[in-house]
């Protein structure tokens, strides 16, 4: 009798340490993938300091090859474009950051996470880089940045492609907006349950995921939930880009998924009236996230804008 309540004990505490441990297991399958989705893919990780801040990126290519600068969205991070970049590995320098407040690059409570701080960011990150000019493409936040660095800096910026994008009004409202309307922020998530409702959001069919590792993202959110909300404080405070449209001079590109439900479809309208010269590719049944969504459709749609930029 003894020696069976030994082994239940024993089978409890095992119970108990798989449970305190499953969360941890998903999160190193899910680095220990991505880590080597990047190997594989030809990028490098490096850091580079700017101020008292460490932004890691990853990068590939010649030094001496045209740049394409790679923003990712609010509360994501520099993983979420490498099935689109591979594809741009060998021809292009390309260069990822994770953001200030995001990934490897980390969140600090006294920095600024406007878009205008972003973006002068990026200026210091290119220079320390020597990196005179440089493509950029941005998804959502990241698409608000590139729009917003391309204003600030049009003598560095050699185009703009803008992925489902912030940064402009929306004509109709989004299911994001009818949440944020009703008191609840879909990205600041406090379960799991609520997490793969977020996670629902992001994309129209999004890519499987093991559930151990959507459980370690889940958790991962939840620790990040007042740093998320400090970034969106900020992100909310940025200034608008709808009369500053007419600006934006060099070649632009919209890329959208018409079944977003993080910013709806509507903006494109937005950004259609204000930018004369702007190309626009609408896809169906895709959602906020084309490049992770359909990486090989939308990275030969992304090659041809550039190809036509090279023509002389």
């Amino acid at each position: 009798m003894k020696r069976r309540s030994v082994i239940f004990v024993l089978i409890g505490a095992l119970v108990v340490w798989i449970a305190s441990t499953y969360p941890l297991v998903g999160d190193v399958l899910y680095r220990s993938a991505m880590k080597a989705e990047a190997i594989v893919y030809g990028f490098t990780k490096n850091v580079q300091k700017i101020d008292d801040l460490d932004i890691v990126f990853y990068e590939s290519g010649a030094k001496d090859s045209p740049v394409i600068l790679m923003l990712h969205g609010y509360s994501a991070d520099k993983k979420v474009w490498l099935r689109f970049a591979r594809y741009f590995a060998e021809d292009y320098r390309v260069v990822i950051p994770d953001l200030a407040g995001h990934g490897e690059t980390g969140y600090s409570a006294e920095l600024d996470y406007s878009v205008g701080a972003q973006s002068r960011r990026l200026a210091q990150l290119l220079d320390a880089l020597n990196i005179d000019k440089a493509h950029l493409i941005g998804n959502s936040m990241g698409g608000f940045i590139s729009a917003d660095f391309a204003l600030r800096y049009p003598e560095r910026s050699l185009s703009a492609a803008l992925v489902d994008p912030g940064g402009v009004s929306s004509p109709l409202p989004s299911e994001k907006d009818k949440m944020l309307a009703s008191g609840r922020n879909p990205f600041l998530v406090t379960s799991g349950d609520e997490f793969r409702e977020f996670f629902a959001m992001t994309m129209a069919s999004p890519p499987w995921l093991p559930g151990v590792v959507l459980d370690a993202m889940a958790l991962d959110y939840q620790k990040r939930k007042s740093q998320l909300d400090h970034i969106h404080e900020d992100l909310m405070a940025s200034t608008p880009l709808d009369d500053q449209l007419a600006n934006l001079e060099m070649p632009v590109l919209l890329l959208w998924g018409k079944e977003d439900k993080i910013i709806h479809v509507s903006s494109v309208d937005v950004w259609r009236s204000g930018i004369d010269h702007l190309e626009v590719t609408v896809w169906d049944d895709i959602g906020h996230m084309p490049m992770l969504e359909i990486p090989n459709e939308s990275a030969k749609r992304y090659q041809r804008f550039l190809g036509e930029q090279a023509k002389p």
